[in-house]
């Protein structure tokens, strides 16, 4: 009997040394990216003002980087909390306990370099090498042209400073290991000609990230195979209850297939500029998680060509119930 135990022990021992040092490969070896660039973004008017509409209108920086009004339709961003930050995600009750999305402002970022910049939402690693959890999309903004990217540092830098320091976030294992092997060297692209509506329009919906938000997943929070913008995606709303994204794909009677292009656009546009209403404590159980707002700044030459996107991809038949 005290041999078995022995044998126990000693086994009991292995495996813990071997796990610690399967955790320190992980830690010593990950994240397997370059260093940060030594770069420094030259600015100037017209790299701005395309920085900003794609911040504001297309990827969505200071849609996800800012605090939300919950109590009127689509949650709007509060004006003057852009790139602040306080943003929550996650949910206590699973591994992705809580993340909160960071200050983007100078007041958070001005002493990051321009490299540190690009490497951390263009690659997913900080200015001090540690990883940033994915729903930061920096496998879709790696994806972006060097100019696009380039423009959105240069509005990021021309934000009004606000002091805030989010919370950091709290991942339950095995996430704090998993999400230091996800980062990955960018790989930019040109910007298509607008004339392939269809190649631009894939860039764009790239860049505006609708893929991650319009594409049903696994238990594993894996995307489903064949699925991609067929919708069912879950978001649990603030104010209870829970909300999914439409399905996207040309699909007559579950997508967009009967949408004409006029009308995929003026779906958008409706909201440009329009005074969004206030919701009763009933109407925050059907709210919508859709930025409109910030997306129906898009122009209309732009949300036509992701229309044209959508319409050549393969029609997938789900019929989404919207709420619970």
């Amino acid at each position: 009997m005290k041999t078995l135990l022995k044998i126990v022990l000693v086994l009991v021992v292995v495996a813990v040394v071997a796990a610690g040092a399967g955790v320190a490969y992980l830690f010593a070896k990950y994240p397997d990216v370059p260093p940060a660039e030594n770069i420094t973004v030259v600015s100037t008017p017209e790299k701005v003002a395309r920085g900003e509409y794609l911040a504001k209108h297309v990827s969505g920086c200071v849609v996800c980087h800012a605090e939300h009004d919950y109590t009127k339709y689509a949650a709007p961003v509060v004006p003057g909390t852009e790139g602040r930050g306080g943003e929550q995600f996650g949910d206590p009750s699973s591994a992705l306990r809580s993340l909160v999305s960071k200050n983007i402002t100078p007041a958070a970022i001005g002493t990051w370099t321009d490299g540190e910049l690009i490497r951390a939402f263009t690659v997913g690693v900080n200015k001090d090498g540690e990883p940033l959890f994915p729903l930061m999309p920096y496998p879709r903004y790696g994806k972006m042209s060097r100019d696009d990217v380039e423009a959105i540092v240069a509005y990021v830098r021309t934000l009004k400073p606000i002091d805030y320091t989010a919370p950091a976030r709290e991942l339950g294992l095995p996430l704090p290991l998993v999400v230091r092997t996800i980062p990955a060297p960018a790989s930019f692209r040109p910007l298509p000609d607008k004339s392939d509506r269809v190649a631009y329009g894939e860039y764009l919906i790239n860049a505006a990230v609708c893929g991650e938000c319009h594409t049903p997943i696994d238990d594993r929070g894996q995307p489903l195979p064949g699925r991609d913008y067929a919708g069912g995606f879950e978001f649990n709303l603030p104010g209870g209850g829970i909300v999914r994204s439409a399905n996207l794909t040309p699909d007559a009677d579950t997508g967009i297939g009967t949408w004409t292009e006029q009308q995929f656009v003026d779906k958008f546009k409706a909201f440009e500029g329009a005074p969004l209403r206030t919701l009763t404590d009933a109407d925050r159980m059907e709210n919508s998680t859709m930025p409109w707002t910030e997306y129906a700044g898009m122009t209309r030459d732009d949300l036509a060509a992701i229309y044209a996107y959508l319409r050549s991809i393969a029609p997938v038949r789900n019929r989404v119930k919207k709420h619970n």
